[in-house]
């Protein structure tokens, strides 16, 4: 399985930004897809996740109340429409496939990994 995320930029506080991961390869469903996010000297921490089978999700305190994944089965996307941004949430987002489709939020059962986008979100 490949990833691609996307969608990245420079968006002023209070803005909105809607990242993509796209997924291809060996794509049967059987996955878990989750977000995470790295910022300047700090570890990558769980943001958002969800079961391409059933679309359940899940989500970090952070990201509750304004961000929202979802997915596109046909086109074989995973979305995360993030609103009311703030400086705290500038970070490298990264996109990843669980083969477990547990809804983890620790890195470990990730199986794939895309390269991430970069979001800055200016005060």
């Amino acid at each position: 399985v490949q990833l691609q995320a996307s969608g990245g930029g420079l968006v002023q506080a209070g803005g909105s930004l809607r990242l993509s991961c796209v997924a291809s390869g060996r794509t049967d469903g059987s996955y878990a897809m989750g977000w995470f996010r790295q910022a300047p000297g700090k570890e990558r921490d769980f943001v958002a996740a969800i079961r391409w089978r059933g679309g359940s999700t899940h989500y970090a305190d952070s990201a509750k109340g304004r961000f929202t994944i979802s997915r596109d089965s046909a086109k074989k996307t995973v979305y995360l429409q993030m609103n009311n941004l703030g400086p705290e949430d500038t970070a490298v987002y990264y996109c990843a496939a669980d083969r477990t489709m547990g809804l983890r939020t620790v890195e470990s059962p990730y199986d794939y990994w895309g390269h991430g986008t970069q979001v800055t979100v200016s005060s």
